[in-house]
């Protein structure tokens, strides 16, 4: 079985956009707060940061094309830190939710004063919306994802005859200063994580099998044009910023939570008149306003996933896996909701949530990257590990400098990551689990794999197949067993015929074993034994000239999850056991179908 691959690099692109496209929204103006008129350079940094970033996600998606997001990414090399990136996602995820939705209302024109509350009332609208489940995403996406592309384009060409270098101001001359500023702003890399996370979900490339999956042509047609757009865009748009007058300083710093409708209103004015300059500052509002609850929606539902996803894999408690009526785990839908409305409420405004944000986003990145750069499997040829390793060791020192210099970030990843690791401890303790230390050779032996491999399934509705040549002990082993998985009981006894007649003579009526001497007593009796011990037993006849091949096919074609063969005797089984039937039966029984062989 495999997840149904019906997503194109289109609707990957757009689904991209909707997260990593909206970092230009907020980015340029606190850009702006950490070093005004002297900020394009580090604006440059980041973008420059952002493309190394996005080549190497085309890494990560070719060789993970059934997931690559940090936790199946870290998992390969230990459970511990593929928790760890998982938490660092969800505090990122917390943040994107509250600083987007705030972000929102700023571009819809909320004054200050009212800001919280909007943000609040759209949160729990949002989160009401998925309690019904996520639909039709990918096309709210792209419906979303062309109007931002097309605003974006318009105030850049509205600000080309306006472009100039006359106002920028050199960098600080402190390396530390600057550095420090650098990590200010690296929240143009938000969202990019998203599209490691579809790679389970997206078409193949030419000529790959859902056998062997491949997905590094889907996945870099995907990424290529969003980071050239959040690249060049963030780019050009800080460039229009700060060719702005230095006389409106206090006006960019009093709007830099929507700069980009600031830009717009500004630059359309200059073209086309006050009145139209105030029109289309409205429509980059509302467009990059209904992007930001696009990300708020992304968010949220990517919350309810990694924690549904973690408390399947028995690292959250399992009530986290509990759903509602509408198949919506409803513990990750409350907490996905409550979480950003307390950081909300907490915050005094954009900067703040922004001090909080880049620690989550940038570890999860640090982490996706650093096990996938030293994970010796992945194979990666040397250019692509030698600049993962230097993407790594940038974002790991940006890591280090957040942590440093916000105590507010390091504060609330320590709250996440305390919360999280302490129901972890608390699940597996529920469970009945406790960590060891092992030597490797023998936690070889014991993988968590292998024994999931033998837990037991005794979930009612199994179905069964036994086939006998008469009354032979596995008759009333099925019998036991079918009671047990209360589940249908398929009788099956197989008439061998050493001839076989061809044309319309071969079967001139259909063969019943009411009709059989030898047939007709294992099925009468089978059916009475069946009604006293309460089973449902469904008889099945037939005549071939090969047992083993018939066998197969009634397995398949019923589905059962349990065939069983028997003998009247061990001795009887042994000789069996070197015959062709049950050899072939057992080469060639599908992986899914448990063969059971009694004597």
């Amino acid at each position: 079985m495999h997840r149904p691959r019906n997503v194109g690099w289109a609707r990957a692109a757009a689904l991209l956009y909707g997260d990593w496209g909206t970092s230009k929204a907020y980015v340029l103006g606190l850009a702006f707060l950490a070093a005004r008129f002297a900020s394009f350079p580090i604006i440059l940094a980041v973008c420059a940061l952002t493309g190394l970033v996005g080549y190497n996600y085309i890494i990560i998606c070719k060789h993970f094309p059934d997931g690559g997001g940090v936790y199946s990414s870290a998992r390969e090399q230990s459970r511990v830190l593929a928790v760890l990136g998982a938490l660092l996602l969800l505090a990122d995820f917390i943040v994107t939710a509250a600083m987007s939705c705030w972000d929102a209302m700023s571009y819809f024109g909320f004054s200050r004063e009212h800001v919280r509350l909007a943000t609040a009332g759209f949160i729990l609208l949002i989160g009401f919306v998925n309690y019904f489940g996520p639909k039709h995403s990918g096309s709210f996406a792209i419906s979303l994802a062309i109007p931002m592309a097309l605003v974006v384009l318009a105030i850049i060409f509205f600000s080309l005859p306006h472009l100039t270098f006359a106002h920028l101001e050199p960098l600080h001359t402190s390396f530390r200063k600057n550095w420090v500023n650098f990590a200010d702003v690296i929240l143009a890399l938000s969202g990019v994580e998203a599209i490691a996370n579809l790679t389970g979900v997206m078409k193949l490339d030419t000529k790959a099998t859902a056998d062997a999956p491949k997905v590094g042509v889907t996945a870099a047609k995907a990424i290529v044009p969003v980071a050239f757009e959040v690249v060049l865009g963030t780019a050009f748009l800080g460039w229009a910023m700060l060719s702005l007058p230095q006389s409106m300083s206090e006006t960019i710093e009093n709007r830099y939570e929507d700069i980009l409708r600031l830009l717009g209103d500004h630059y359309a004015t200059l073209a086309f008149g006050p009145s139209s300059g105030h029109a289309f500052g409205l429509v980059v509002g509302v467009v990059v306003g209904l992007l930001l609850l696009s990300a708020v929606n992304t968010a949220l539902g990517a919350m309810i996933g990694l924690m549904y996803m973690l408390g399947r894999d028995r690292e959250l408690p399992r009530p986290f896996t509990r759903l509602n009526s509408h198949g919506v785990p409803w513990l990750p839908l409350v907490t996905a909701i409550a979480l950003p409305l307390v950081l909300v409420m907490l915050a005094e405004d954009l900067d703040s949530l922004a001090d909080m944000y880049a620690i989550g986003v940038v570890g999860a990145i640090t982490v996706n990257l650093g096990s996938a750069c030293f994970n010796k499997r992945l194979g990666l040829n040397w250019p692509e590990r030698t600049i993962m390793v230097l993407t790594f060791a940038i974002l790991f020192a940006v890591e280090i400098t957040i942590a440093k210099t916000k105590p507010a970030a390091l504060f609330f990843a320590t709250c996440v990551l305390g919360a999280g690791f302490a129901l972890r401890w608390y699940a597996m303790k529920r469970a009945g689990l406790e960590t060891v230390t092992l030597t490797r050779e023998m936690s070889v032996v014991i993988k968590p794999e292998r024994l999931a491999e033998l837990r037991p399934n005794l979930s009612p509705g199994q179905s069964i197949l036994v086939a006998a040549r008469g009354f032979t002990p596995v008759l009333r082993y099925a019998l036991e067993e079918a009671r047990l998985r209360q589940g249908m009981l398929y009788v099956l006894y197989v008439k061998e015929l050493a001839v076989s007649l061809p044309g319309p003579l071969a079967n001139p009526e259909r063969p019943r074993w009411q009709h059989d001497r030898q047939a007709a007593p294992i099925m009468s009796g089978m059916l009475e034994l069946a009604e006293e011990a309460g089973v449902r037993v469904l008889p099945v006849y037939a005549v071939s000239e090969n047992p083993a091949a018939t066998i197969l096919d009634l397995a398949a074609t019923l589905g059962v999850d349990i065939l069983m063969l028997g003998s009247p005797h061990r001795r009887t089984l042994a000789s069996l056991l070197k015959g062709n039937v049950v050899t072939e039966v057992a080469d060639k029984l599908p992986e899914n179908i448990q063969l059971l062989i009694h004597g």
